[in-house]
């Protein structure tokens, strides 16, 4: 699904969609340049699923664990990851990052996933790449399991 956003509500919008098909352990991979609109989505995301907190780019944490506020549908944590710094892999491993991705009490967004390839292996997966294409266009490219694709194969 190709999806362009001309404005942070079209954004906004786009993220109330992708909510409406996640389910209890899906993880979701953001591929996009700095300044794509990554963590803009994330937030949308975090909202839509009822995440009250203010969500903030874990860029130096790595992971960021929210509460859902009356879950609906049994997910009770929004993980934010951001593996932008990452050294290796073993560093979410140590954070404990392998508790929540695939949990199925947790949806997971993950900010430059090309450095988790094992975490992410055989989970329910979402992939969306985004890019510029304006001032202010995006250009969301969204590909899910239901695509019968790999994580691998859905990057764009």
């Amino acid at each position: 699904m190709e999806h362009i956003s001309y404005s942070e509500q079209d954004t906004n919008e786009l993220a109330k969609q992708v909510a409406a098909q996640l389910r209890g352990g899906d993880v979701v991979l953001l591929f996009g340049k700095l300044g794509a609109g990554k963590t803009t989505f994330t937030k949308a995301l975090a909202k839509t699923l009822g995440v009250r907190d203010d969500i903030t780019s874990p860029t130096f944490a790595l992971m960021n664990v929210y509460d859902i506020n009356q879950p609906t549908s049994g997910i009770k944590n929004f993980v934010h990851i951001d593996t932008y710094r990452l050294k290796n892999e073993q560093d979410l491993l140590d954070i404990g990052a392998q508790d929540y991705v695939g949990d199925p009490d947790a949806i997971a967004v993950i900010e430059w996933p090309e450095n988790v390839e094992k975490l992410i292996d055989k989970k329910r997966v979402i992939s969306i790449s985004i890019n510029h294409s304006g001032e202010t266009e995006r250009v969301f490219s969204i590909n899910g399991p239901d695509d019968d694709h790999s994580a691998k194969n859905d990057r764009v």
